[in-house]
């Protein structure tokens, strides 16, 4: 019997996508993203902000506005490009489990609202520090760098809750990859791993924040699952042959649910 498409994987015709080059692309994606974040966190808000001293944070900002405003271009552009690529790990892993797999995408599509919103409170900055910017006359240079200090604070909090969902999307995701056989599965291993450290760091930041910020070093311990991951869609993709036999185990077991 002949399995049916699905939106973008080909079974035995030629004329949609093959499970391999899905995985590619989900893994081409994936480093644009991976490169983004890094840029993002590391090569702007890391370099910028200056913890606790607010005056120092807003003449970086100032001083450095070009490349503040680029940090938070690549930001949506990598959130916009995470679209895509939940949309092809859906694809490749929905023949595991598809329930887990519909989950797995809306912890992730909830993740990208909640920092999609919260990136307002990273551009307020550029906005509260203009001095031209009409309305905020009023307000001292002290005043503007204080609530532009606020404002990241309130970014880093809105961010947290935005990694909360993405641990959740990691824990689905490495749970899926454990349970199948076309996937390298220690990758699973990694992301579940890599979903507890970020639930475990945002709410330690949401109950502890000291005890909040000594968790976070360990999320460096994180990059390996998503490292991994990447690499795996990229090189060794997916065995098409042991894909098509979960595609086939999954069809039969939906044709054959009483109705």
């Amino acid at each position: 019997m002949n399995q049916p498409t699905s939106m973008f994987l080909a079974r035995d015709d030629g004329d949609l996508l093959s499970p391999k080059t899905v995985a590619r692309y989900a893994g081409l994606i994936y480093l644009l993203i991976i490169v983004g974040g890094i840029f993002a966190q590391i090569g702007v808000r890391a370099k910028l902000l200056v913890a606790g001293d607010a005056t120092a944070t807003a003449h970086n900002i100032t001083s450095h506005e070009m490349l503040y405003r680029i940090g938070f271009a690549v930001e949506v552009f990598y959130l916009l490009w995470g679209i895509p690529l939940k949309i092809f790990l859906y694809e490749l892993f929905k023949v595991v489990h598809r329930k887990a797999a519909v989950v797995m995408v809306l912890f992730a599509a909830v993740g990208a609202a909640v920092q999609g919103v919260c990136l307002l409170a990273h551009y307020a900055p550029l906005m509260i520090l203009d001095v031209h910017a009409p309305g905020l006359e009023a307000f001292t240079p002290a005043q503007r760098a204080a609530a532009a200090y606020f404002s990241l604070r309130l970014f880093d909090y809105g961010y947290n809750i935005a990694l909360s969902f993405f641990g959740g999307f990691c824990l689905i995701l490495g749970a899926l990859i454990l349970q199948q056989r076309f996937f390298p599965r220690f990758v699973g291993g990694l992301l579940v791993l890599e979903g507890a450290l970020y639930l475990t760091n945002s709410f330690a930041h949401f109950i502890a924040p000291t005890v909040g910020d000594r968790v976070f070093p360990f999320l460096a311990l994180s990059g390996l699952g998503e490292i991994s991951f990447c690499a795996s869609l990229l090189i060794a993709g997916v065995n098409v042959a042991r894909w098509r036999e979960h595609a086939g185990r999954n069809h039969a077991r939906l044709v054959t649910l009483p109705a």
